[in-house]
C-alpha cells in the first residue's frame, strides 16, 4: 500500500531536490568543526573522569544538530512541490452488436476437428469473445430448433460461462438453419449499434425449424444485419460417435454434406462474407478475420488529476525546528 502511495508521487520543482547535497555538506562541516574544539580548562590528566558515567545531555548532544537538518531536509522537499496524481481512462465510441449462432446438432460432435467440431467452435468463440473488448455480444444455438443461450451483453465471463457448458443434445436434432438466423436477427431488431452482425456457424444442410432460410436471410436484410457464415467440416467423410443397437458408443463415417451455395447467399446478399474450414487452425483464422473486418470506433481519453502533498513535509518541517529549538533553550542550553 505504500509503495502505491509513492509510486503516485510526484514532484512539480524536482530542480529544487538538487538542494537536498546539502544536507551531507552541513554534515560534515558539523563533524570537522565539533573534531577541533578544544576545551577551555586544561588539566594535567582526565583520569579523574574516566570512571565517571555519560551524562543524557552528553550522550544526546548531536540531537539538536539532527532535529536541524531533518526540518531543512522537509523544507527542501515541501518546496519541491510533491504532488499525487491520479489516472483515469475515459473509452468512448461506437460499438458493433455481434449475435454468435452455433449449430449444437448431433453431427457438430464429428472429430474431424479436434477434439470434435463443438468444442473447437466453442474455443474459438470465446477467444473472439475476449477481444471484443467494448461491444456486446449474444449467443443463439441451433439444431432442430433455435433457442437464445445469452442475449446482448457486455459481460464477457457471463458469455465465456455459457459458451463454454454448450452441449450437443440440448434442443431437439435436426438443422434448422432459418430458425437460428431469425431469432439471431430478431436479437438484432431494437439495437441502435453503428453495426449489426450475426455469425451463424453450422455443418450441415437445413432440414428442420418453422422458418426457412430465405425468409431468415430476407428479415436480417430488412434490418441492416451483416451476417457472416461458416460451414466447418473436413472434405468427404468424418467420424461421428453414435449409439449401436446395444447402446454402445462406436464411431461411424459419415459424408459431410454442407449447404454451401445457401451459406454463401447469406452471407452475400446480406453484406458478409462466407467460410468453408476443415480444420481448429482455418476456424481460428475466420473468426480472426471477421474480427478484423468487425473493428469498433473507440475512443480513449487519459485525464491525470493532480494534487499538492507538501503541506505533510511543511509542518514536519515545522516540529523539527520548533524542537531544537526549544532543546537548545532547555536540556542543551549553553551559559556563557
Amino acid at each position: 500500500m505504500i509503495a502505491d502511495y509513492f509510486h503516485t508521487i510526484s514532484f512539480a520543482w524536482p530542480w529544487v531536490l538538487w538542494l537536498l547535497v546539502l544536507l551531507p555538506v552541513i554534515a560534515i562541516w558539523y563533524w570537522k568543526k565539533g573534531r577541533h574544539k578544544k576545551g577551555t580548562l586544561l588539566v594535567s590528566t582526565t583520569a579523574g573522569w574516566a570512571k565517571r558515567s555519560t551524562s543524557i545531555k552528553t550522550r544526546f548532544r548531536h540531537t539538536p544538530f539532527l532535529l536541524r537538518l531533518l526540518g531543512l531536509g522537509c523544507i527542501i522537499l515541501a518546496l519541491a512541490r510533491p504532488q499525487s496524481h491520479f489516472d483515469q481512462e475515459q473509452v468512448q465510441g461506437e460499438g458493433v452488436d455481434i449475435i454468435l449462432t452455433l449449430d449444437v446438432s448431433g453431427s457438430m460432435l464429428a472429430q474431424d476437428f479436434t477434439p470434435n467440431r463443438l468444442e473447437a467452435a466453442k474455443a474459438v468463440a470465446i477467444d473472439f469473445v475476449d477481444s471484443r473488448k467494448t461491444d456486446r455480444v449474444g449467443v443463439v444455438i441451433f439444431s432442430g430448433e433455435s433457442f437464445t443461450l445469452v442475449p446482448l451483453t457486455t459481460d464477457k465471463n457471463v458469455l465465456k460461462a455459457q459458451i463454454d457448458g454448450i452441449q450437443s443434445g440440448l434442443l431437439e436434432d435436426g438443422t434448422a438453419i432459418g430458425s437460428g438466423l431469425a431469432t439471431s436477427a430478431d436479437r438484432l431488431r431494437l439495437s441502435k449499434a453503428k453495426s449489426k452482425v450475426v455469425i451463424l456457424l453450422t455443418d450441415g444442410e437445413n432440414n428442420g425449424g418453422q422458418i426457412p432460410p430465405v425468409t431468415a436471410k430476407e428479415i436480417a436484410k430488412s434490418l441492416g444485419i451483416k451476417v457472416y457464415t461458416i460451414g466447418v467440416g473436413s472434405e468427404g467423410y468424418a467420424p461421428i460417435p453414435v449409439q449401436d443397437g446395444a447402446g454402445r458408443v462406436v464411431m461411424q463415417r459419415e459424408k459431410v454434406n454442407i449447404d454451401e451455395k445457401l451459406l454463401t447467399q447469406i452471407a452475400t446478399e446480406t453484406g458478409g462474407k462466407y467460410f468453408r474450414v476443415s480444420d481448429n487452425e482455418g476456424l481460428t483464422n475466420v473468426y480472426k478475420e471477421i474480427d478484423t473486418l468487425e473493428k469498433s470506433t473507440i475512443e480513449v481519453t487519459s485525464l491525470r488529476q493532480y494534487t499538492d502533498r507538501y503541506f505533510p513535509l511543511a509542518l514536519a518541517a515545522l516540529l523539527f525546528l520548533c524542537l531544537e529549538w526549544l532543546l537548545r533553550l532547555t536540556l542543551f542550553r549553553k551559559l556563557p
